[in-house]
């Protein structure tokens, strides 16, 4: 590897290292009012977009393993934020669906996207092409 490789490649993890720090820090305290961590808010946008969701489905739709959803899952469960039930169709499956207190706090929840969009001081245009560009990193396809 050159020098320069490797200085592109450092670069970049650093970079994506910081702008990551950024959004969680960003959304922290207009998540504490809510009672919810960036990794629940996240659970719980998802589950507003559809829901009831089979708990493995979540997990991958968040790129997250079942060890590291199951136990999120089950702390929104202890506060009130979500349920969970088994799937009546299939026994094994673990569905997960949003309380009332949830549902109740939507408009709030969908409002945090606005004002971290106003955070960032960048163009919709501008914001989209990061987004395509991040989950072509995230998922690379397999050319």
């Amino acid at each position: 590897m050159k020098t320069n490789d490797r200085h592109v490649g450092t670069a970049l993890s650093f970079a994506l290292y910081g702008a990551a720090n950024r959004m969680v820090r960003q959304h922290k305290p207009l998540l504490e009012p809510l009672g919810l961590t960036f990794p629940q808010y996240l659970v719980v946008l998802a589950l507003l977009d559809e829901a009831p969701m089979p708990v493995g489905v979540l997990g991958a739709r968040l790129d997250m393993d079942t060890g590291t959803i199951t136990p999120l899952v089950k702390r929104l469960e202890a506060s009130g934020m979500v349920t969970r039930t088994r799937d009546p169709e299939d026994e094994r499956r673990v569905m997960v669906n949003l309380t009332p207190r949830s549902r109740a706090m939507e408009a709030k929840v969908r409002g945090i996207t606005g004002r971290i969009k106003t955070a960032c001081r960048m163009t919709d245009r501008d914001l989209e092409a990061l987004r395509h560009t991040l989950e072509a990193l995230a998922h690379p396809s397999a050319d």
